[in-house]
């Protein structure tokens, strides 16, 4: 759609996007396209969307987005992209956007980077106890052999388990490189090669889990993902083990896993759960071998800002022609998160 500036019109709840967009980005929307109104559309069935949905050439989307649906395409008659500032577009890019011919482009790349960053930080932590520790500490409040507290602390030589070669897999990865691990990664998709290439030993799951000292999951959340984790498997999970789960709750039996962690068997660090608040009584909230965290692994603040930059810069290709770097295809729908 190369034209020097089409009309983009803003959807996303505003609740939840106020960090989004600093006044540079603003006035490099204002540079590139015509924004007939910079308050976004929180919702699809009011007056002001329709005037100005027939106007969109650009759907530029975040998170709260209303649903882009075939109701919704045959009003915006003149919609020819989606550009979502976050992550998966699964909760509002109906597939039939694609069967109209739209693009759509996803920030979720950018929204890897601070996943992976608190990633990386709960893989380390986690190799020197630091959370359990940090509460055996605040209770003793005095001296002990530390190392005798806890079983095998330290990160020398561990070896870190990644669960999927996602985008935020494959960025674990990368930062690993930089610490004495070893690194074991299971992806049905991805080649011996190319996990070679990302510096990794390519096994499967169950191999995985009985020969890491920290697991770390990364995999999307799918039907064929539910419970990917389950009695069986958490059971295969050395004694002393960390799991690390900064991607889908959904991917772990959650009743299983909590049987785990009761029995001071394995830790977890965990940022996700099903569901995502977990009732106030869950045992979750007081073990002192979890580190629970609110989903916050994600962007967040200043974070999101990333994300509206790598948008913006899908808008930029757009009107000059040029291909989309974070195109999201059909084909691709369904193994993607």
């Amino acid at each position: 759609m190369a034209r020097s500036r089409p009309t983009v019109v803003l959807a996303m709840a505003p609740a939840l996007t106020k960090d989004l967009f600093a006044d540079a980005h603003h006035a490099r929307l204002a540079a590139l396209a015509d924004v007939p109104d910079p308050a976004p559309l929180a919702r699809f069935d009011d007056a002001r969307a329709d005037a100005l949905l027939p106007r969109a050439e650009i759907l530029l989307t975040g998170w709260g987005s209303p649903r882009i649906d075939p109701a919704l395409l045959d009003r915006a008659s003149a919609l020819r992209a989606v550009v979502h500032a976050a992550g998966t577009v699964k909760g509002h890019v109906d597939p039939a956007c694609f069967a109209r011919g739209l693009r759509v482009s996803s920030a979720a790349a950018a929204n890897a980077v601070p996943v992976a960053e608190f990633t990386l930080a709960a893989i380390l932590l986690a190799g020197k106890r630091a959370f359990r520790l940090q509460r055996r500490y605040r209770e003793l409040r005095s001296f002990r052999l530390w190392s005798q507290e806890v079983p095998a602390i330290g990160n020398h030589r561990k070896v870190v388990g990644i669960v999927g070669a996602s985008r935020i897999g494959r960025l674990v990865l990368a930062h690993l490189r930089g610490f004495d691990f070893e690194r074991l990664v299971y992806d049905p998709f991805l080649p011996a090669a190319d996990a070679a290439a990302l510096g990794a030993e390519r096994v499967e799951l169950d191999a995985l889990l009985r020969r890491a000292d920290i697991v770390s999951l990364h995999a999307p959340s799918l039907p064929e993902t539910r419970h990917l984790l389950d009695a069986r498997r958490l059971a295969l999970l050395r004694d002393g083990a960390v799991l690390v789960n900064t991607a889908r709750g959904a991917l772990v039996d959650g009743d299983a896993l909590t049987a785990e962690l009761a029995s001071g068997r394995i830790d977890a660090v965990i940022d996700t759960t099903e569901p995502e608040i977990l009732p106030a009584d869950s045992p979750l909230y007081e073990l002192p071998n979890v580190f629970l965290t609110p989903h916050i692994a994600g962007a967040m603040g200043t974070e999101t800002q990333r994300m509206a930059t790598l948008a913006l810069d899908e808008i930029e290709r757009l009107t000059k022609g040029e291909p989309l770097q974070h195109e999201v295809r059909l084909e691709d729908w369904d193994r993607i998160a």
